[in-house]
């Protein structure tokens, strides 16, 4: 039988080992994306619901308070203090203790103190309110993605973090009307509505965390739903894949924090997540600037954007994976990113700047996936943990400076085109950045 090695059977016409091995990695990796995407799909969604309806509360708290356009973008940016102090040991507990009894009590905290904005009575609970939240949430997302490594091989990261980071994106989508709807309850039980916002979204944390408890396992090891074969040949596969890199990989913190890789992602996701959030906190604002508009119209306009965002993150994740290309996507997505922002700068209609806003959100959001593809290509193991959650940390800070900045930048000119250049600017030079960083080569498979 001269076409048995070619046919991959054996002499019974059954398949080699290394066939059904792989059948069977294939067969846990599906169940994972499955039964892990969806649920951590849920719980960003909710975690960054919590993040941003602070843009939305604006519309009636300051007002009813009294914050000023740059008390307001301090407030919102002081979230990203508190979470960039907690990062690093956040996610080394999380190593240590597991996934699942960390990200609970993470879901579980935030979700309290969302609820506890409630009682922002002024700048200084304000300023307080938003820095605690801050180190509530502290260690979530890159403690997701650290326990996607556990998962996926190298070559579906980009992927699996895209689709997970199209929370993110639906988030705003869902954010809009929900939020808009909820400031309609204003004077309900003698709440205004941006309490009601707080309280309604804030819960859905403190539930999904009690759900992380029952259903989310630490890593393959620990899933019921893989059977035996499938949990080795996965457990296999990823080992294999570890092995691959021919470039030298860091595996303590040490290490991590001597290479000058990490300290580039980190200023690159400190210039991303600057454009970031100078947008999504500003939103609502930016679009009631375009004229009078009731506070579910604005919430409605707003979902505009975040549509084409989560579109062009699954895009680009995807043809980042099949390239396995992560640098010149990530600046290419800059660079629109970048090119959206100018333009709306530049327009006075407010059809062409919700266009062009729209534009500007597909490309910041498509650079996440080819991003957070690229540190487990340099780093394995503790290091693995550490510089995660340390480019998340210091890209945060980003999430600081550029909703305050903006603020300032508005108050100053009363417009926001110039605070739109400026992250534009910051895009650019987070897409240069990323050039910079080597290329990580692979062996041929030998298998």
């Amino acid at each position: 039988m001269p076409h048995l090695e070619q046919n991959n059977l054996d002499a019974h016409g059954r398949p080699r080992d290394g066939d059904a091995e792989s059948r069977l990695a294939d067969a846990a990796l599906s169940k994972a994306r499955r039964r892990l995407l969806p649920f951590l799909f849920v719980l960003y969604l909710v975690a960054y619901l919590d993040r941003i309806n602070v843009g939305f509360a604006s519309l009636q708290m300051n007002r009813e308070l009294g914050l000023t356009e740059s008390v307001f973008g301090l407030g919102a940016g002081l979230f990203f203090l508190g979470y960039s102090i907690f990062e690093v040991p956040s996610n080394l507990i999380l190593e240590r203790v597991g996934a699942r009894l960390w990200i609970a009590r993470i879901m579980i905290s935030w979700g309290i103190v969302a609820m506890a904005m409630i009682a922002v009575r002024g700048a200084a609970s304000f300023f307080a309110l938003r820095f605690v939240l801050g180190l509530a949430e502290a260690g979530f997302f890159p403690g997701v993605i650290l326990y996607l490594t556990f998962w996926f091989p190298a070559r579906e990261q980009a992927r699996a973090v895209a689709l997970f980071m199209t929370a993110t994106a639906l988030a705003g989508v869902v954010a809009g009307p929900v939020s808009g709807a909820l400031l309609e309850l204003h004077g309900l039980a003698g709440l205004s509505g941006w309490q009601w916002l707080f309280i309604l979204e804030g819960a859905p944390a403190v539930v999904c965390g009690v759900l992380v408890l029952r259903i989310l396992p630490d890593g393959p090891n620990n899933a019921v739903w893989l059977e035996v074969g499938e949990r080795d040949a996965l457990l296999k596969r990823l080992e294999h894949d570890r092995r691959l890199g021919t470039q030298k990989r860091s595996h303590s913190l040490v290490e991590a924090i001597s290479n000058s890789s990490v300290w580039i992602l980190s200023l690159v996701y400190f210039a991303i997540v600057f454009g970031l959030y100078g947008v999504t906190f500003w939103l609502p604002q930016i679009i009631r600037s375009f004229g009078e508009r009731s506070d579910f119209g604005i919430g409605m306009l707003s979902a505009i954007p975040f549509v084409g965002a989560a579109l062009a993150m699954v895009f680009v994740g995807r043809a980042s994976d099949l390239s396995g290309e992560r640098r010149w996507h990530l600046a290419g997505c800059a660079a629109v990113g970048a090119a959206g922002l100018m333009l709306a700068a530049a327009t006075r209609s407010p059809l062409l700047s919700l266009g062009a806003l729209s534009i500007a959100a597909a490309g910041i959001w498509g650079t996440f996936g080819p991003f957070w593809a690229m540190p487990p290509e340099f780093l394995s193991g503790t290091a693995a943990a550490g510089s995660i959650a340390l480019i998340n940390s210091i890209g945060n800070l980003g999430g600081f400076a550029g909703p305050y900045l903006v603020g300032v930048v508005k108050q100053a000119t009363h417009s926001f085109a110039g605070g739109m250049i400026v992250m534009a600017a910051s895009l650019v030079v987070g897409g240069v950045l990323a050039l910079t960083l080597p290329v990580p080569l692979r062996e041929t498979d030998p298998s």
